[in-house]
């Protein structure tokens, strides 16, 4: 029997190859990374999406100096390749946790144009780990940021983030950096079932604390104090000639504290409430 096939069965063959190519699902594109600093990870199918920069300065977060200091050096050392840790920024809503990723990192990323922001929804965890390995080859140092994080339904989205800070066999990717945003400091809910019983009460704990210890950098955001809240009024005030010979310092202490009290808080982001409500009133507008 002749080793070569039928002139007749070569053409046929080569167009079932063409037909299984054009079948076949197309390579996803290379991100381009050089497109913008910010991007948003969209899974299924995924993709980075480019974002504007972010436009808040880093000197309108007030009352966070330590946190900012702290967080920045961190960012920094990162940034130039020198050992850091993930970050984890817990604490009670509106005290401006995401707002200073943001802000810090685009004053440390205009001192080093490598740095990328990549914002992940927590919905998305599960892909964490895929998403790391892809940016391990990429010449950019890459923040990957997951706002509001917990994991109220248990474990999978767990053990896909801590898999994801592990990085396998591989190790964790060298250009990566995770920083996560959550109203809880252990990340995993109290609750438990008590049907369960005494061990698995015990296991939950434990998974729990296995949550946090992936993060070096622990900063806490404690609720706003009345003085600190009356000192970011004033400082916004002053900053953006919010003052009126109607409106004296007692008379606006007074409208911020009624403020907040209505909305039974006081943080960062009430006041910034406050004053984007009184700018509309005197017919001024904001920069933000």
């Amino acid at each position: 029997m002749s080793d070569s096939l039928p002139p007749a069965i070569t053409p046929l063959l080569e167009r079932i190859a063409e037909a299984l190519e054009r079948l076949a699902p197309k390579a996803a594109p290379k991100p381009d990374f050089s497109a913008a600093r910010l991007f948003r990870f969209d899974h299924n199918p995924d993709r980075f999406v480019a974002a504007p920069d972010y436009a808040l300065p880093m000197d309108l977060l007030i009352g966070v100096e330590r946190q900012k200091e702290q967080f920045a050096e961190n960012l920094r050392r990162f940034a130039e390749g020198l050992p850091a840790n993930n970050a984890l920024l817990w604490g009670v809503r509106g005290t401006g946790k995401s707002s200073m990723v943001k802000a810090v990192f685009m004053a440390e990323s205009a001192a080093h144009p490598a740095l990328r922001l990549i914002e992940v929804d927590r919905d998305h965890l599960h892909a964490l780990p895929g998403l790391f390995h892809s940016l391990r080859d990429h010449a950019e140092k890459f923040v990957v940021l997951c706002d509001d994080l917990s994991f109220e339904d248990g474990a999978a989205a767990a053990k896909s983030l801590k898999s994801a800070l592990e990085g396998g066999v591989e190790g964790p990717p060298a250009n990566v950096l995770f920083v996560a945003t959550s109203n809880r400091r252990h990340l995993m809910p109290r609750g438990h079932d008590e049907t369960r019983g005494l061990v698995a009460a015990q296991e939950d704990a434990e998974e729990q604390v296995s949550v946090s210890d992936r993060f070096g950098l622990w900063l806490g955001f404690p609720p706003m104090d009345q003085a600190t809240y009356l000192d970011a009024i004033q400082h916004y005030v002053d900053r953006f000639d919010l003052k009126t010979p109607n409106l004296k310092p007692n008379d606006l202490q007074t409208r911020a504290l009624q403020w907040a009290q209505l909305r039974g808080s006081r943080s960062g982001r009430v006041a910034w409430q406050f004053i984007r409500d009184l700018a509309g009133e005197q017919g001024k507008t904001l920069p933000l």
